[in-house]
């Protein structure tokens, strides 16, 4: 059995998750829960990243022990998860002690490491930079925008301190090697091309550490200083396998994919393999940097008031139907935008209309004109019809397995649209009408049902609850996990037991 161990970009515990975050980890549990149908041991971590300042400062000004509100933040952000139908095996706080072990581990690597000037990787200087509190990241004055922080759009404070720097320019070579030999280390291609960019601009070395802090790791070699918040959080991939050389770490190390936005692409893919080649550690094996969901054509903003909740959406609209809309709507390698017209048009048309009257009806009628079985045919003369089922599996996967999840929802859906062609064209109603015809009908029924259970399995790891349900409806049989490579074949087994379905999908009014 193949390993597949996938993780989420790690969230700042000062606030709780909007729709884009909920965007990168429904994608991710898609993933996952795909590799799971393949047959992969699959470990998939999310988690929260609490040694923010931001984070401190929130917890003081709800005057609550620090640790105690990144735990209560994490139930919040857990709630959130769970009723989105993720299904992480790890949830990870950086502040349990088993992470600042593996900081700490990996710190005192680094901190002996050298470079091939025999320099240390790691070395004390004073520092001053623009400092953003909102990003807790220091720029150079030609990344500013204006003069403020191109993301937050809000002027950074001047700050000198004496810090530990990484010597990542010492990197550059290496990790040109790294893209050089894979490819497919950061996709999509848009986002390697700019870290390629940046990489030919020339790295700078960065801070790592902050002084006179004591919300944080402590550093291994200066006890009075903690690692920067980014430093520690990056960590958090190999501490949720940790500890370093044991059993998990074994197994699962190095990470098959790191799920992350674009905009913290320099981190991971620059900074971070760097920090692994100075531990001697293995580098992840692909990062895949997805695009951002706007609302109504607007980045999501607090101060404009239109951060969606998507657990309110989820209540509202059910976890399953907005887990299919953003996966569908929103192509994972690209920005996307969200709207409640959007999401009504495309649940009526595809989920109501498409694949629940589709179920609806087959079933219907084989109940009317069959019974409560369909038995498989001992022959099956309509010409290719398996063996098309067969073709859009295999292309499904083809897409499922370069991450582009919206055109392996299209190749799924082709299973639907066809089914519901062939039943216009057939019309089982009129062939119901002459006893002659009870073979045809059969063979109808069975590749309806066929084309039915296989969109069932391709769909489930976007809509697992609703997927469960169409598959009981059509076997009662139906075991969860579901495995490729097993496309019934006439006469193979006894009989599909058919049951009343139940809407799988009611229509939304506009």
């Amino acid at each position: 059995m193949a390993k597949f161990y996938i993780t989420t970009a790690i969230d700042y515990a000062n606030s709780t998750p909007h729709l884009g975050t909920a965007y990168e980890k429904i994608g991710a549990d898609v993933i996952a829960r795909y590799r799971r149908l393949c047959g992969d041991d699959v470990y998939f971590v999310m988690g929260n990243d609490e040694h923010s300042q931001n984070v401190r400062k929130k917890a003081e000004a709800e005057k609550l022990d620090p640790k105690v509100y990144c735990d209560q933040m994490a139930g919040k952000f857990q709630e959130t998860w769970k009723a989105l139908h993720l299904s992480y095996d790890f949830f990870i706080q950086t502040t349990m002690p088993n992470h600042h072990v593996v900081v700490r581990d990996i710190a005192g690597r680094i901190f002996k490491a050298r470079d091939a000037k025999g320099q240390p990787v790691i070395y004390k200087a004073p520092y001053e930079g623009h400092y953003c509190i909102s990003c807790e990241a220091f720029y150079q004055e030609k990344d500013l925008v204006g003069g403020l922080c191109p993301t937050h759009q809000a002027k950074p404070e001047w700050i000198r301190e004496e810090n530990y720097f990484f010597r990542l320019s010492a990197f550059s070579d290496p990790l040109r090697k790294l893209y050089g030999e894979r490819p497919n280390f950061l996709r999509p291609v848009a986002r390697r091309n700019e870290i390629l960019q940046v990489l030919e601009q020339g790295l700078e070395d960065i801070s790592i550490s902050r002084a006179n802090k004591d919300w944080g790791v402590k550093l291994p070699f200066d006890e009075g200083a903690v690692a920067y918040v980014w430093f520690d959080a990056l960590i958090n991939y190999v501490s949720a396998v940790g500890p370093i050389g044991g059993e998990k770490y074994k197994r699962y190390w190095p990470a098959d994919l790191h799920v992350i936005g674009k905009d913290i692409t320099r981190f991971h893919c620059l900074i971070w393999p760097a920090m692994l080649m100075a531990a001697s550690l293995p580098v992840p094996k692909a990062v895949w940097g997805h695009g951002f969901v706007s609302i109504g054509g607007e980045k999501m903003s607090k101060s404009r008031g239109n951060i969606a909740d998507p657990l309110s959406l989820a209540e509202a609209h059910g976890a399953d139907p907005l887990r299919y809309h953003l996966m569908r709507e929103v192509p994972w390698d690209r920005d996307g935008d969200y709207t409640e017209e959007r999401f009504v048009a495309r649940y009526n048309a595809d989920l109501a209309n498409d694949l629940g009257n589709l179920v609806s009806r087959t079933l219907t009628m084989v109940k009317k004109y069959i019974g409560d079985k369909l038995k498989r045919p001992s022959k099956l003369t309509m010409p290719g019809e398996l063996e098309r089922i067969e073709t859009i599996v295999k292309m499904y996967r083809l897409k499922m397995d370069s991450y582009a999840i919206d055109e392996a929802l299209a190749e799924a859906w082709v299973l639907v649209s066809e089914a519901n062609l062939l039943i216009d064209r057939m019309q089982p109603w009129s062939l119901a009408k002459d006893p002659a015809n009870q073979q045809k009908l059969a063979e109808l029924f069975y590749v309806l049902l066929e084309r039915i259970r296989w969109a069932g399995i391709l769909l489930s790891p976007v809509m697992p609850f609703q997927m469960k349900r169409l598959l009981e409806f059509v076997d009662k049989d139906v075991t969860d996990p579901f495995t490729f490579g097993n496309l019934a074949a006439p006469g193979k087994t006894s009989a599909f037991a058919i049951r009343s379905p139940e809407p799988l999908f009611p229509r939304k009014s506009a």
